[in-house]
């Protein structure tokens, strides 16, 4: 699941960013809301973690932003500001939770577990297609039947390819949905990737899912 963090301390935006990513989420991570709304224009993200004490465009600013419904993220709330009128008027902008600092990491990703669990507006719940069965909310997969261990990044990418079937992804397009804006990697560890996702596909019998377009990219038909 891909995650835009949102927090203008760079100390606790990288310790963040760490734990999330640990946690198995794609991170991208922004110091101030015009970069925020920046990273919201060119990319699709499942959650935004969100200050809202920031500079040049504050957190509000942010969620009025944001589309009032369809694929809209969902958006918790993380700030020092402590009182009822600050969450009602959080919540009445468009976020769907709200936690005040200091906070503990754990109950943070309760929080955006939780927030995956409920009911997608637009986005179907569990994708299916050729023998494939993917959960995102409750991150699993399987195929014929038989459950698929996948890591991070290949479950990420087989989500990416299911949720846009016809659509060619290139390398790098595909390194910047699944390994997030900042990542180092290069677009060619993708093959290493795909190559893992398929083996394990083949495995089950699903050895001609993912193709490859010579010059172009990948894709799921």
């Amino acid at each position: 699941m891909k995650l835009l963090l949102v927090e203008d301390s760079e100390r606790l935006r990288g310790t963040l960013a760490r734990g999330l990513r640990g946690a198995g989420f794609t991170v991208d991570a922004a110091a101030d809301g015009v970069e925020a709304n920046g990273f919201l224009a060119a990319y699709d993200y499942d959650f935004v973690v969100l200050d809202l004490g920031l500079p040049r465009l504050d957190g509000f600013g942010v969620l009025r932003a944001l589309p009032a419904g369809g694929a809209r993220p969902r958006v918790l709330v993380l700030s020092a500001r402590d009182q009822v009128g600050d969450r009602v008027e959080a919540l009445n902008a468009g976020a769907d939770d709200y936690l005040v600092k200091p906070f503990a990491f754990e109950e943070l990703l309760a929080r955006l577990h939780a927030l995956a669990r409920r009911p997608a507006e637009t986005r179907a719940d569990v994708l299916e297609h050729a023998g494939v069965r993917l959960d995102p909310q409750a991150h699993q997969t399987t195929a014929n039947g038989t459950a698929l261990q996948l890591t991070p990044r290949e479950f990420a990418l087989l989500e990416l390819l299911l949720r846009h079937r016809g659509r060619v992804f290139t390398r790098a397009e595909i390194l910047e949905r699944i390994a997030g804006s900042d990542s180092e990697a290069s677009d060619r560890s993708i093959e290493v990737v795909v190559f893992g996702l398929r083996r394990k596909l083949a495995d089950t019998g699903c050895a001609n899912l993912i193709e490859n377009r010579r010059g172009a990219g990948y894709l799921i038909p």
